[in-house]
Parts: C-alpha cells; structure tokens; sequence
C-alpha cells in the first residue's frame, strides 16, 4: 500500500502529499477495491467480487473486472471512464490515463481482452481491442485504436494503430524525450 504513494509521486507531478493522494485518487481507491474484489475471484466467491467491482466502478469512474490480473506498480492517471476486462493481464509498473479500454471485440472466446507488459504507458482514450499483446516498455498514444500487437520498445500511434519501433534521442543526456520515426515525441512518464 505504501509503495503506491510513491508509484504516484513518481509519475504524477501534481501529488502532493500522501493525505491528498489517499483521498482524492480515484486510481487508488479503485486499485484497492479491485485487489479485494481479485481475491474473491479467485476464491470463487463470484457474486460478492462483482458487487464490489461494481461499488467501485460507481465510487470512481473505473470498472476493473474482478477476474483482471493486475500487476505491481500500477497507476491510472485521472482514472474517469477506464474499462479492463475479465481476461486482461496488466503487467507491472504500467501506467493508464483516463478514457481507456483494455477490452474485447465479442468475437473471442476464452482469453477475450489484451495482455500488457511491464513498463507500458498507455494515453488518454486508447482502445485496445482482443486477446492481444503490448510488449515490455511500449507506449500506446491518445485515442489509438490497438487491434494487433504491438512489440516491446514500441509506440502504437492512429486508427487502427500502426507499431513503429522507438529510438532513443541522439543526446543522452536528455531522457524526457524518444525518436518516433522522424519525429521527436515528449515521453509521457
């Protein structure tokens, strides 16, 4: 639980004390909800892992299914209209921002919704649709649409999201910064 206060200090420069992020981010109250909700689950007791989930989802804005894996390190930034699937798996030290969808296409059955890997940052209204994958320090831009996987050290960017692999800037002392293609992005984390 502490860690998470740090995880937050770290990637949100607004925070500015462990009081106000315990009170008024709605990322954490649903992180928290969703680890109760997560136990249940998988102790079969289904009913009362949906009530909560659904408490939660009501209380925050986000709805995290109670059968998601979710790894450590976890951060929703603003957190409003967030939705994650019963089958995705969210690596570690991942980061979302508001208005995102880890969900399915109604085609699939079994494993229906993505797989995150650690490191990953993902914008403002990206959707990520199916039983695909997000490599290990990917980076996903506001309002993608993802519907194939997108490699480790990869940044997913349009509708339908087209993969192009991240250089890193020539000068390496400043890090705030990777090569996309031809252009200079301002990395998010």
């Amino acid at each position: 639980m502490f860690s998470y206060f740090n995880v937050v200090r770290e990637r949100d420069p607004a925070a500015r004390s462990s009081l106000e992020i315990l009170l008024c981010y709605p990322g954490m109250h649903a992180l928290f909800f969703h680890r109760i909700a997560h136990f249940l689950y998988t102790h079969k007791w289904f009913l009362l892992a949906r009530i909560i989930s659904n408490f939660s989802r009501f209380m925050t804005g986000i709805e995290i299914h109670p059968g998601a894996h979710i790894g450590k390190g976890f951060f929703i930034d603003h957190g409003m209209g967030v939705v994650i699937g019963e089958t995705a798996e969210v690596g570690d030290d991942v980061t979302l921002f508001h208005g995102v969808t880890l969900g399915g296409t109604g085609k699939d059955q079994g494993k229906r919704h993505p797989t995150i890997g650690n490191n990953v940052v993902i914008g403002t209204g990206a959707k990520i649709l199916g039983p695909i994958h997000v490599g290990d320090y990917a980076k996903v831009g506001a309002n993608a649409v993802v519907l194939k996987d997108v490699p480790s050290r990869h940044s997913a960017v349009g509708i339908p999201a087209v993969s192009i692999p991240q250089r890193q800037e020539k000068n390496p002392s400043f890090t705030n910064s990777v090569q996309v293609g031809t252009t200079e992005v301002a990395r998010v984390v």
